[in-house]
């Protein structure tokens, strides 16, 4: 099974925003590990703190380090 360890402190972690009304599942593949992400309606997550992949609602993969917030609205996540 995989955890998702959630940052605190200083560390820095990507972040997930759901701004639309249903469940939004993002699947994250960090360390040879894939889990799902499933973000509420109006839920923020910090995640991904030494960098991952995350495949997007579209079925894209992108690549963080990070420093990104990847803000899902309509459907559609947008990594900012």
């Amino acid at each position: 099974s995989v955890a998702i360890i959630v940052a605190s402190g200083s560390a820095h972690a990507a972040s997930a925003v759901n701004k639309d009304a249903e469940t939004r599942t993002l699947i994250v593949t960090e360390g040879g590990g894939k889990s799902e992400l499933a973000l509420a309606g109006g839920e923020t997550v910090d995640f991904c703190p030494n960098g991952c992949f995350v495949t997007l609602p579209n079925g894209d993969i992108e690549a963080l380090t990070g420093a990104e917030t990847v803000e899902i609205s309509g459907g559609v996540a947008k990594i900012k």
